[in-house]
């Protein structure tokens, strides 16, 4: 889900939120005429039960999509370090090995950037992730080769690479995890009914407070977008780039 399509399924369930409290209020005036005060008995419970699991609903999302941000954040770091403890490891190549492959560090550490930059263009970034891939199959052989006269560097430098190059698996897999869509499709719909139910309980009062009416939406709107904004952390207000300085300063260090 890109920025525009958050922005614009926040647009739209504003607006649904409005309608479904102006449905709500005159439904409710409309039976208050017909069976007067005895039309609320027994809708407390039915309220407070749609309400709590509104609540519910919103919980367990924002914590889900807080927690997979935290774990995407986390990966960075961590592919950071296992690129930079397999360079520093080349050190145990022969000499002439070495220039060869720190410049294919280099080159890999730029894919793996663009990779991320390229977002929300998935095209441009799956190119940028072939590219990647491509350089580490290079990276792979030519230290295997490199390696076999180097017993030390057997032993320590191939664990690292092979943690470089799994930790890339472990982050593609993260980034495309979500979520099934009928969750968001869950929350959409509990705040429509919320909205619903808010306008039939309005309907005693002799004219509708518009704040409430659009305080309520607003505040709803604003939930769900920031958990949309938490999920896809490429997209919105809230990312994740800033801790891709790591990488960034990593292959600066590379010089």
């Amino acid at each position: 889900m890109s920025t525009i399509d958050a922005s614009l399924f926040a647009a739209i369930l504003f607006a649904g939120m409005l309608i479904a409290q102006e449905m709500g209020l005159r439904a409710g005036r409309r039976r208050l005429a017909a069976e007067g005060e005895s039309a609320r008995t027994g809708l407390g419970a039915i309220d407070g039960a749609v309400f709590g699991l509104m609540g519910l609903m919103i919980a367990f999302a924002f914590h889900g999509a807080a927690t997979r941000f935290d774990v995407r954040r986390d990966l960075i770091v961590r592919e950071a370090n296992d690129i930079g403890t397999a360079y520093l490891r080349l050190d145990l190549l022969p000499a002439p090995a070495q220039p060869p492959l720190r410049e294919l560090f280099r080159r890999y550490v730029d894919a793996r950037l663009e990779v991320y930059r390229r977002l929300p263009d998935v095209s441009a970034a799956r190119e940028a992730l072939a590219r990647a891939e491509a350089l580490q199959r290079q990276i792979w052989t030519a230290s295997v080769e490199a390696a076999r006269d180097a017993p030390q560097a057997t032993m320590l430098l191939l664990p690292a690479l092979n943690a470089m190059i799994d930790v890339t698996t472990t982050r593609t897999t993260a980034l495309q995890t979500h979520p099934p869509a009928v969750v968001f499709a869950m929350l959409g719909f509990l705040a429509l009914a919320c909205s619903l139910l808010a306008g039939y309980g309005m309907a005693g009062a002799p004219s509708r407070s518009l704040l409430h009416v659009f305080a309520f939406a607003a505040i709803l709107t604003v939930t769900v977008y920031v958990i949309l904004d938490y999920e896809f952390p490429r997209h919105g207000l809230i990312r994740v780039d800033s801790v891709d300085q790591l990488l960034v300063d990593l292959r600066q260090a590379m010089k």
